[in-house]
């Protein structure tokens, strides 16, 4: 059997398995709660809300102020981490209050934020660009202070101009640390998103559609909304991955040449 299918096989088992133990439960009347619902309905609700134009709309929003939060934290995050990593000075007089700031909570931020910048999606992203912000900063620090020595003191033998000595030597060198905090950031904006539209109740968003069929305890909703967060997470972390296979193929080469 081919091993990228073999590992697909496996990755869909359990999904397959939690939905088909899921249908079986109501066909063959094991429950009758009112906390859980078939999962019929909750196609069925999927539907009519597609059809309405309500979960499209409700997706669009969330995905908007997640890709601005993200785009906005990790920039700002790789360029931080890079001033880190490079200057003791820039380390020694923004770093002990940066590391402070680092631990608080983030939800913490909240009443700060909305008083800042209202309920909207100004307030959204910038809570989003907060949690994206300390993961990206934080690797691509360690990233750049953990590249060998030995490596910056071949490149001087060579002659790199300072450029080349960033570009090919140091920040090659950090970027899978830099990955490592991209991919944090990807999980905690996308779960910030939620946070944000839970808590700053202003506008669309999946997080509000959960918030609705909370209040109004329509189960079918909640759940087609936890669907909906898990399938977008899965989709996300799938584009992550192939973004950094692709961009770190060289190491293979690498490797193999070596």
């Amino acid at each position: 059997m081919n091993p990228t299918l073999r590992l697909w096989l496996r990755g869909v088992t359990l999904p397959i398995v939690l939905l088909t133990t899921w249908w079986a439960v109501f066909h063959f009347g094991w429950t009758d709660t009112q906390l859980f619902v078939p999962i019929g309905e909750v196609w069925d609700t999927a539907v009519r809300l597609t059809d309405e134009g309500y979960l499209g709309a409700s997706l669009q929003a969330s995905l908007g102020r997640f890709f601005a939060g993200f785009a906005i934290g990790s920039l700002a995050g790789l360029a931080v981490g890079t001033l880190l990593g490079l200057s003791r000075l820039f380390e020694r007089l923004v770093g002990p209050t940066l590391h402070t700031v680092k631990q608080v909570s983030l939800l913490a931020w909240i009443p700060l934020i909305s008083v800042w910048f209202g309920l909207g999606d100004p307030a959204k992203i910038a809570f989003l660009s907060l949690a994206a912000f300390f993961p990206v900063m934080l690797n691509t620090f360690e990233g750049i202070r953990s590249v060998p020595r030995d490596l910056v003191e071949v490149a001087r033998v060579f002659a790199f101009s300072r450029t080349q000595l960033l570009r090919h030597v140091v920040l090659r060198s950090a970027l899978p640390s830099i990955f490592t905090g991209i991919y944090l950031a990807l999980l905690y904006a996308w779960l910030a998103t939620l946070g944000a539209e839970y808590l700053l109740t202003s506008g669309k968003g999946i997080g509000n559609l959960l918030t609705d069929g909370r209040e109004h305890f329509w189960m079918d909703q909640v759940l087609l909304g936890v669907v909906v967060v898990g399938l977008v997470g899965f989709v996300l972390n799938l584009i992550a991955s192939r973004i950094e296979a692709r961009s770190l193929r060289w190491r293979g080469r690498s490797t193999a040449q070596y």
